[in-house]
């Protein structure tokens, strides 16, 4: 149902772009073995802005939108993360409960527009917040209620920050991100020098091996460029209904890759939380599509 619309090539390409995003936390997992986690996040997005600031065009927003976005998609969604996922929660469970963030947006969306919330979107939220508590009720050494609250941060961040581009109108998302990032680099650069000290930072710099700046790099590179440029090329050529449902698959992945490479457990309340959740987003996303067809057919 998800990609019957797509071509094989374009179905192919999101799923490249959530196999990329959903095993992204086990790089970012491997780069906090080695790094502070504002430290890391500040040189994520100075890769991400130097050198192709001087080679991508800046978009034809205002400044103060471009601002706003940097500051919640950096210092907010990644710099939370970041320190959330140094000992607080593990990868998988990241990976799903960041992707409340549809929540967070529709909720946002709902209140600037005064739009009412609709009887299947309670159901939705009801399905994500059972899965939210199981966690929470079960995390233990997976996730303390810090982790899920900083988790959930930076879910609301990302939530914000997709507001903010919408407001930006129809861009090119890759130098809209590149852009941006001039304004997340300096908030996370100075938190990391506050709360971190000056000695963490030379010794995390100066100590990274190889492994932890291809960890950085794939943020920047994988995970903003290709991701960000690559799901922005099948939102301009496909109706996002089609597109966006392929993101369920994003803690799929996570969940999968930390299990496999980090020997993550799975264990069944894992497993029932991400069925809430997942199940929870889907019905919030397919939804509207399903009565729609159902309407269409009677």
């Amino acid at each position: 149902m998800t990609h019957a619309s797509l071509p094989l090539r374009h179905f192919l390409l999101a799923l490249a772009v959530v196999a990329v995003w959903g095993t992204n936390f086990v790089v970012i997992r491997i780069g906090l073995d080695h790094l502070p986690p504002l430290l890391f996040a500040t040189l994520r997005f100075t890769m991400v802005l130097l050198p192709v600031v001087f080679f991508v065009k800046r978009p034809a927003v205002p400044w103060s939108n471009l601002a706003a976005y940097g500051l919640l998609i950096g210092a907010g969604q990644f710099g939370l993360l970041f320190v959330a996922m140094k000992g607080h929660i593990s990868p998988g469970l990241a990976s799903l409960l960041l992707q409340t963030q549809v929540f967070f947006t529709i909720a946002l969306a709902m209140q600037i527009n005064r739009e009412r919330v609709q009887g299947f979107q309670i159901a939705a939220l009801l399905l994500a917040v059972a899965g939210i508590v199981v966690i929470a009720a079960h995390g233990g050494g997976a996730a303390t209620p810090l982790g899920v609250g900083l988790a959930l941060l930076a879910s609301l961040s990302w939530g914000c920050g997709n507001i903010v581009a919408r407001q930006a109108g129809p861009v090119n998302m890759l130098g809209y991100v590149v852009w941006a990032s001039l304004f997340s680099i300096p908030p996370l650069f100075l938190m990391s020098l506050w709360l971190e000290g000056w000695p963490a930072i030379v010794k995390g710099v100066t100590s990274a091996g190889l492994g932890t700046w291809i960890a950085v790099a794939w943020q920047a590179v994988g995970n903003t460029m290709f991701g960000y440029a690559a799901w922005g090329w099948l939102l301009h050529r496909h109706p996002a209904a089609t597109v966006t449902p392929m993101a369920l698959l994003v803690p799929v992945f996570g969940m999968s890759a930390s299990a496999l490479f980090l020997g993550e457990g799975l264990p069944a309340w894992k497993l029932i939380a991400a069925a809430l959740v997942l199940t929870g987003l889907a019905v919030n996303m397919l939804w509207p599509k399903l009565r729609m067809r159902f309407a269409a057919a009677a």
